[in-house]
């Protein structure tokens, strides 16, 4: 699946459907994070809506930005071992080289 730019919604990507992503074997386990932090932003939600003290609010907001963090190392980890690993076996290595770097990029602007 993935993001539908001028529409926000999730399409199906065809090209992944005859390939295994690195993550693949996290996907379990990246699902249950990720609803543990759709559940913090929740509660993040109720906590504003609830007036609650402010650096209460920050501390919850610094656990589901690190969450997020991990999820995001996790699939830079499998994209560096499966993904930029295939690639330099078919010698092909530099496109995905880059990716990752631009990846890295974005995370840390962020």
């Amino acid at each position: 699946m993935s993001t539908s730019p001028d529409s926000g919604e999730l399409t199906k990507d065809t090209t992944a459907a005859a390939h295994t992503h690195g993550y693949s074997g996290d996907k379990k386990r990246l699902l249950a994070r990720l609803s543990r932090i759709e559940g913090q932003v929740r509660g993040l939600a109720r906590m504003i809506d609830e007036d609650k003290y402010c650096i209460d609010v920050l501390t919850q907001v610094s656990a589901t930005t690190s969450g997020l963090e991990n999820v995001a190392l996790t699939l830079l980890e499998d994209h560096l071992a499966h993904c930029v690993v295939d690639a330099a076996r078919a010698g092909s290595a530099e496109e995905k080289v880059t990716e990752a770097a631009d990846a890295i990029r974005r995370l840390v602007k962020s």
